[in-house]
């Protein structure tokens, strides 16, 4: 226990014979319960974590998935365990051992104090991030973070991707765990319906590790237009139970303008390049109508944007 909270620590693991047995071993001694979420490894990874279970960590449960089902659905039926156990907070720490198990208190302190509803480490305001986190990965990070921002309403959350969380029981209790997004895109995911619920999120800086040497299964190529095609379709169900449903904003009025004026400005753009390639010239007028159109789009789009992160600014926590 923590200051008499109870602590879970969700651990999802695939393949991972080589590191579930240092993070059972390295898990600091404040950890009331360690659920381990096995997707269905091919390895020896379940036998290791018995194992392991058997003489580092007596409060270990180990639960096999009934097939490959991916990270975010291993995350939340650990999730699901730690509320039929009662547990105050749950944190998640993957079982490859890239994060750092000193680093866990840090992470749970905050919402144990009930200053905040969920924790997120953050990888990228480390002072040698660019030197640790391989480049793609590292450029790959950002983009998705800054789509998350908007689909989430969390504009102070830098690092959407890390796993490395913790979150209280009683914003478990109002998030719908079946919905949520069962592959990598579990994370961003979370933060909408996060922000549905009203939560407060704080970002913890965190030391990124990365075995040398390992092997990512992540394909950015897939991943990224995956992902942000799941944000696209999440920021909609977002504007749509938050500003429209439970409450209602003006904001939607102006996404909703700059939606129309973007597709107007494309289709000005279209008709201009025709006219171009037909005539060899540019009419004036159909110029300035699509130079309106980018203009007013972007204006109605930023509105939006500040509408957005003014109603959600008392849920920063610093």
């Amino acid at each position: 226990m923590l200051k008499k909270k109870k602590i879970c620590v969700v651990v999802p693991a695939y393949n991972e014979e080589k590191h579930i047995s240092e993070v059972i071993q390295t898990m600091p001694a404040f950890v009331d319960l360690i659920i381990v979420i096995d997707d269905q490894s091919k390895d020896q990874t379940v036998r290791q974590a018995h194992q392991a279970a058997k003489k580092f960590h007596k409060k270990v449960a180990i639960i096999r998935q009934p097939r490959n089902r991916g990270v975010g659905a291993a995350i939340a039926t650990g999730y699901k365990q730690a509320i039929i156990h009662r547990m105050d907070v749950t944190a998640v720490m993957a079982g490859d051992a890239q994060m750092a198990a000193e680093e866990l208190k840090s992470i749970v302190l905050p919402v144990v104090k009930k200053e905040a509803d969920y924790v997120k480490g953050n990888r990228l305001t480390y002072r040698q991030a660019w030197q640790i986190i391989p480049k793609m990965r590292y450029l790959g990070n950002s983009v998705l973070s800054l789509l998350t921002k908007i689909a989430s309403g969390y504009w102070h959350v830098a690092d959407s991707q890390t796993g490395y969380t913790a979150v209280s029981k009683t914003i478990l209790e109002k998030i719908d765990l079946e919905s949520l997004y069962p592959r990598y895109g579990f994370p961003n995911d979370m933060l909408v319906c996060l922000n549905v619920a009203n939560a407060r999120v704080k970002e913890i800086p965190i030391r990124p590790v990365y075995h040398s040497g390992g092997k990512s299964g992540i394909r950015l190529w897939k991943v990224v237009p995956t992902i942000s095609w799941l944000l696209l379709r999440r920021f909609f169900w977002r504007l749509k139970v938050k500003y429209i449903i439970e409450d209602f904003h003006p904001l939607v009025f102006f996404y909703f303008l700059a939606i129309i004026l973007f597709l107007a400005s494309l289709f000005l753009l279209v008709r201009l390049i025709y006219l171009w390639v037909e005539s060899g010239h540019i009419p004036p007028i159909n110029a300035l109508a699509l130079v309106f159109c980018v203009i007013m789009t972007t204006q109605f789009l930023f509105f939006a944007m500040w509408f957005d992160m003014d109603y959600n600014k008392d849920l920063k926590v610093k």
